[in-house]
């Protein structure tokens, strides 16, 4: 089993490695398959524990190990015994991170598709490239609300793009789940604090994805999430074991989980 000192070496190797948000997800995805998968709860364990105590590499590179879980699965050997080792393991914070279901509330698919028929009468080949070559702020913002994920896809890599305009559509309801997906995805907008939170306060957002982001949170965030009935009722359960966690000197002094500690490093900002 990893020791919280090797899971201290682990953070720090990520934290100074280069190449971008894609080559440390990567990085953090062959970490957690060496071994066996109760090696790869025990690192995260270890990561969450030292994240909430605020230890920076650890909160830097903790939203890599998140991304890892959620888009390198097919890379992590027993990736899908993670989460029933976790409870054997009395490691409720990593089990967390597997949450299931439906999200708090759906929008219909076909309600989805007749409202992007009736704003749009291009082709979908055509909106895409309009996402992302258009420099007209209101056509984009307008293309932003298009529920296809292929037009979001492109409407994130548009250089003209602004956080604003990306919170927005991360906390608009009603909202398919997909493009909200394509937004935590997205290794330029999803490190940023605000970003999350739209996120994960919105019912739309699928558990499975808000629980990756719960962790990424400071302790206002866990303690506003706790009281939400609007969100799953997995994620405020997660947030209040998280806020407990956090040690009572950080918690109302340390934004833990924000992209702040990342961006003093130059290259672990935005890609």
């Amino acid at each position: 089993m990893p020791s919280l000192e090797e899971a201290r070496n682990v953070a720090r190797f990520l934290h100074a490695l280069g190449g971008g948000a894609s080559v440390r997800r990567k990085a953090a995805a062959r970490e957690l398959s060496r071994g066996d998968p109760l090696d790869a709860n025990e690192l995260v364990g270890h990561l969450i524990s030292l994240a909430r105590q605020g230890w920076e590499p650890a909160t830097c590179v903790l939203s890599d190990f998140m991304a890892a879980l959620a888009q390198e699965a097919e890379h992590i050997p027993h990736v899908g015994a993670l989460r029933r080792l976790a409870h054997v393991q009395s490691l409720d914070t990593v089990a967390d991170l597997f949450a299931q279901g439906p999200a708090k509330r759906e929008m219909h698919p076909d309600a989805a598709a007749r409202a992007d028929a009736n704003a749009f009468s291009q082709s979908l080949g055509h909106l895409k490239q309009q996402a992302r070559l258009t420099r007209d702020p209101d056509t984009l913002s307008r293309l932003a609300t298009v529920s296809n994920p292929s037009v979001l896809r492109n409407v994130l890599i548009n250089p003209r793009l602004t956080e604003e305009l990306v919170v927005r559509v991360a906390a608009r309801r009603p909202a398919r789940p997909e493009p909200l997906v394509e937004i935590w995805r997205s290794p330029r907008w999803s490190v940023r604090h605000a970003v999350r939170r739209a996120l994960v306060f919105n019912p739309y957002l699928p558990p499975e994805v808000g629980a990756k982001i719960v962790p990424l949170l400071n302790t206002g965030d866990l303690r506003e999430l706790i009281s939400d009935n609007s969100v799953h009722a997995s994620l405020r359960e997660q947030a209040s074991r998280l806020l407990a966690e956090t040690p009572e000197s950080l918690r109302s002094t340390r934004p833990g989980g924000t992209e702040a500690p990342r961006a003093r490093v130059g290259h672990h900002g935005p890609d």
